[in-house]
């Protein structure tokens, strides 16, 4: 019986091991961000300058079409993902002076904003909705180097 127990408390040391290491990493990540660059500001600290310096530009419809863009992503990172691609948009809005955020601009602060391996789901996502995306084709082809 208590080589039984010993295995059952060897296995279960394991996983939670297994998930303090994933729980620290995530928080790590989050740490690495909220550290200070250069400017004195982190990544989320501009991530959340661009997003309140454009949320008035947003319409209804493409908060809508980024809900749906952002499906695919676990509903536990989903929050996150938005604002990284909700700020990488604005972004590109404020460098270009937009009077409101365009599709086009929603398309390629998207490709900008994710990485290679989702822009799999944004080719089928924008057939769906006839939505042409060949002028953002180089955005969307591996880079070679």
């Amino acid at each position: 019986m208590s080589g039984i127990v010993a295995i059952l408390l060897v296995i279960w040391s394991f996983i939670m091991l297994g998930l303090l290491t994933i729980g620290g990493y995530f928080m790590f990540r989050k740490f690495l961000k909220k550290l200070p660059k250069e400017d004195g500001k982190s990544i989320i600290d501009w991530e959340e300058f661009y997003i309140e310096e454009t949320i008035h530009l947003w319409s209804d419809e493409k908060k809508q079409l980024l809900n749906e863009l952002v499906e695919p992503v676990p509903e536990i990172f989903r929050d996150v993902a938005k604002q990284k691609i909700g700020a990488r948009i604005g972004r590109l809005a404020l460098e270009r002076k937009a009077k409101s955020i365009t599709l086009e601009l929603l398309i390629e602060g998207y490709i900008l904003a994710t990485p290679k391996r989702d822009h799999k789901f944004l080719i089928k996502r924008l057939n769906e909705k006839n939505i042409d995306f060949t002028p953002y084709q180089h955005l969307l082809e591996p880079q070679s180097g």
